[in-house]
């Protein structure tokens, strides 16, 4: 991933599964059609954790109640709303880039809502105004996520975002 020209990032200290969970349920409600988040870290650093609360909170907007499976062996599932489609992906066994374009993500990004996790799978493919969002292990029971974007206008947004969710903690 080249993030040598990506807007200043911000670093959170995430306590507990209930911050992460917290973190994701709030940048879903900003979310709209088009969005897309790549999730990156360490295996077991909270990447399909998150995930489960983003959709989970879309979903929930519009009534669904769904358990989200980690699509690790079947690399993409969606879900549909009124308003879009909702892609997740785990790109971690993917054997190769050519096999995104059959996969569908390509068509995704910038059409659907789009949660990925093992983007630097995506190499180049990664799409223009992605939000990346990176887990590292603090300890066993806390993370430090760093959000960072090239659009300066989700930027804000999400600096935004960030401020109310510390001033909920």
């Amino acid at each position: 991933m080249n993030k040598s020209n990506l807007q200043l990032g911000i670093s959170i200290l995430l306590s507990s599964e209930d911050k992460t969970s917290l973190l994701a349920r709030q940048i879903a409600d900003s979310s709209s059609t088009g969005t897309t988040i790549l999730l990156s870290g360490e295996i077991g650093a909270g990447k399909t954790f998150f995930a489960r609360k983003y959709i989970q909170k879309l979903l929930s907007k519009h009534g669904v109640i769904e358990d989200i499976p980690s699509p690790t062996y079947t690399l993409v599932q969606t879900y549909q709303t009124p308003d879009s489609e909702i892609w997740h992906a785990d790109l971690y066994r993917l054997p190769s880039t050519d096999d995104i374009t059959e996969l569908g993500l390509s068509e995704a990004f910038g059409n659907e809502i789009c949660i990925v996790e093992w983007p630097e799978k995506l190499k180049n493919y990664l799409p223009a105004n992605a939000i990346y969002i990176n887990f590292k292990y603090h300890s066993d029971t806390t993370r430090i996520c760093n959000i960072m974007c090239h659009d300066k206008e989700i930027m804000n947004g999400l600096k935004l975002i960030i401020k109310k969710f510390k001033n909920e903690l």
